[in-house]
């Protein structure tokens, strides 16, 4: 009797949903497959697209279009408006995420609905949004040109059209991970004596550290590739306002396509290692759990 009973309890679980039968592993199979050619097309072939124009005319060539001055100025502007938004808008991440993420204050719900702004707002009205500002016929613009200072077509507008583009990442990391720690450690280290500092730094922030690095990648990789925003403000003033997806658009338009395809090769390459260092981050995140 136990024997029978054994066996159909084996019966009856091998019936049940989500059990390895020969059906769900042509369905598992059918996703996976389904997902690996939706990844070639739309990921894989356009990278080795990039890659083999950039190549096409040989390596000498491929070098010899980064010792152009005008790419050299659009790779020195990119990295440097990065090296400007991205500690800008991780010190905001932090200092909004511990805001939200440790306290009830009036108008919370406002500065949250404030960070998610930029991703609902498209980046070409952002970017409008800083012409309206601080353009010639803008509302500031007047009092600029007589004090002599240049923000729209200038590296400030490039600079203030990323930093709005870019600021939820950081931010948007943070929060949920701030709200699911608690008060608990901050609140016992302050009863031991513990400062406000000394409590952020060696306690909040070991507890942060990976959604931190997290956030960051991921605004600095937005931070390098906007395009729309930096389109509007920048005046595509060849050499001085153009990064670097802004001057693959101009070698792109004048039919230069090896230097374009260079030019973006570099750009794929950044993502590239922003993808190594996430997934590694992500790797080691889910460890230290």
């Amino acid at each position: 009797m136990a024997i029978g009973a054994d066996k159909e309890m084996l019966a009856e679980l091998a019936r049940r949903p989500g059990r390895d039968t020969l059906t769900s592993a042509i369905v598992k199979g059918a996703f996976i497959t389904v997902s690996l050619l939706f990844l070639a097309a739309l990921l894989f072939a356009p990278l080795i697209t990039v890659f083999a124009t950039a190549l096409e005319k040989g390596f000498d060539v491929y070098i010899s279009s980064f010792k152009d001055s005008d790419t050299l100025a659009a790779i020195r502007l990119t990295l440097t408006v990065a090296a400007i938004v991205v500690p800008l808008n991780t010190i905001f991440g932090i200092a909004a995420a511990w805001a939200i993420g440790k306290f009830e204050f009036r108008g919370k719900s406002v500065l949250i609905t404030l960070i998610d702004l930029p991703i609902a707002v498209s980046p070409v009205i952002s970017g409008l949004i800083y012409v309206l500002l601080f353009g010639i016929h803008g509302w500031f613009g007047l009092w600029l040109q007589e004090n002599d200072i240049s923000i729209i077509y200038a590296v400030p507008g490039i600079v203030l059209a990323t930093l709005f583009v870019t600021f939820p990442y950081v931010a948007r990391e943070l929060i949920p991970l701030m709200e699911q720690l608690g008060n608990d450690e901050e609140e016992a280290a302050i009863t031991l004596g513990a400062g406000g500092l000394m409590t952020f730094f060696h306690v909040t922030l070991p507890k942060i550290r990976w959604g931190l690095v997290y956030g960051v990648i991921l605004c600095n990789a937005r931070a390098m590739g906007e395009f729309g925003a930096v389109s509007v403000v920048s005046g595509h003033i060849r050499g001085l306002t153009t990064t670097m997806p802004l001057h693959v658009e101009i070698l792109y338009n004048e039919y230069n396509f090896v230097s374009a395809f260079a030019v973006a090769s570099l750009l794929t390459l950044l993502a590239v290692v922003t993808l190594v260092i996430k997934t590694f981050v992500e790797w080691r995140g889910y460890r230290k759990r």
